[in-house]
């Protein structure tokens, strides 16, 4: 479906009301413009999220990584992280609790 808009004096745009109720945009939702051969595309930000972390999870699945490992190795990467910059283990915050 095409549908003309004028460009405003800044560069501006208004995107037609369908298509922002089709990709549930609201005022203040981040968008990404990627360029294409055929022109441009209008991505919303949560679409670009989610198909980084299915590439994320696509690359971890191909090197044998599960969730579990991934949720294990961020817990040892906090535990060094909190040892190197504060001195302590993760287990004393444990013990404060």
């Amino acid at each position: 479906m095409s549908v003309y808009v004028r460009v405003q004096e800044k560069g501006q745009v208004t995107i037609p009301t369908r298509f922002r109720n089709k990709l549930k945009l609201k005022k203040g939702d981040t968008v990404m413009f990627v360029e294409t051969k055929q022109g441009l595309l209008i991505k919303p930000a949560e679409v670009i999220v989610s198909e980084a972390l299915d590439e994320i999870g696509k690359a971890l699945k191909a090197e044998g990584i599960t969730l579990e490992k991934w949720i294990e190795k961020g817990r040892e990467f906090r535990a060094e992280m909190l040892m190197e910059e504060y001195g302590f283990k993760a287990d004393e915050l444990e013990e404060d609790r």
